[in-house]
């Protein structure tokens, strides 16, 4: 692991709630950083004509007015995917893809809940008998046994290496990697055979997964496949740490003041259910902003004591 960098506040989302956050939650003078990429939100490529006080606005335009400003008041931010977020003491732990560890007081999640599907054949049928959106979830079922991790960012990668140290033979099916240097040195040193520039066609299986067709007729005899596409799940980190969800287990669980069940965790946006608005998304984070530095302070202050 690199070096250890420490705030008080990390927002993990660089939407419209991350950012309005890190406004909130800069201006209460606490260090804050914000993790995630504007080109992700789901505003990026998106018109806005319905927000209060803007007409006809460009979510990319929105998106770049907002880290300025988060950034004007002390925000900084970070391009990297989370691995994992542990617990030390009274402070959350992060590992990113790049090997930068980061500790804080008080942490916000701010991203969208989607989990990416490959839309193939025997995809849907065989969710549950042997189809996983999730490693750290499903992974120990399936000791010695031979599996598949599809996808080419962190998530993947991730899931791969975790599973190598579970499963027997673990496939990495991609059309390309798209991961940190770090993270593609312990791939490279590791067990997990990676097809680059492969496809799956198909997943085949009756009550099981039994095998994955690749796109040039090549056939795995799998039984597990690992869907993996794009970085960490942030439902998939929260719900490690405890994070309680919604009786669905769709979205993450708030009272009004933007806290989960977790003391110092807050969570804001699309990962707190609809509707699916940058007003909405805006209100919350500027709530959990303000709590989460309300927090952070709060711990500082019975540290000095």
């Amino acid at each position: 692991m690199g070096e250890t960098e420490v705030f008080d506040v990390v927002i993990v989302g660089a939407g419209p709630a991350g950012l309005q956050a890190a406004i909130h939650a800069s201006r209460k003078k606490v260090s804050v950083l914000v993790l995630g990429k504007e080109n992700k939100s789901s505003l990026f490529r998106a018109h806005v004509e319905n927000m209060c006080c803007l007409f006809n606005a460009t979510g990319q335009t929105m998106l770049e007015t907002g880290r300025r400003q988060a950034e004007n008041f002390g925000s900084r931010f970070l391009d990297a995917d989370i691995l994992r977020i542990t617990t030390q003491e009274d402070q959350f732990v992060l590992d990113t893809e790049s090997g930068t560890q980061l500790t804080c007081k008080a942490l916000i999640l701010a991203t969208g809940t989607a989990r990416n599907k490959l839309r193939v054949k025997g995809e849907k049928e065989l969710v549950g008998k042997g189809v996983s959106y999730c490693v750290d979830c499903d992974g120990n079922f399936y000791r010695g046994e031979e599996v598949a991790v599809v996808g080419g960012e962190s998530a993947a990668a991730d899931g791969a290496l975790t599973l190598a140290e579970i499963a027997g033979t673990v496939h990495l099916i991609c059309d390309d990697l798209k991961v940190s240097d770090a993270l593609l040195g312990r791939l490279e040193n590791s067990r997990v055979v990676v097809h680059r520039g492969a496809k799956i066609r198909e997943i085949a299986g009756e009550e099981q997964v039994s095998a994955l067709v690749l796109d040039d007729g090549t056939t795995l005899s799998t039984t597990g496949i690992f869907i993996e596409l794009g970085a960490k799940g942030l439902m998939e980190l929260a719900t490690s740490l405890g994070v309680a969800l919604d009786d669905d287990m769709r979205f993450i669980r708030t009272d009004k003041g933007q806290r989960t069940s977790v003391p110092g965790i807050f969570a804001a946006g699309d990962i707190c259910g609809p509707p699916w608005q940058v007003a909405k998304a805006v209100g919350e984070g500027c709530v959990a902003g303000l709590n989460a530095a309300d927090y952070a302070k709060k711990l500082k202050r019975l540290g000095d004591n």
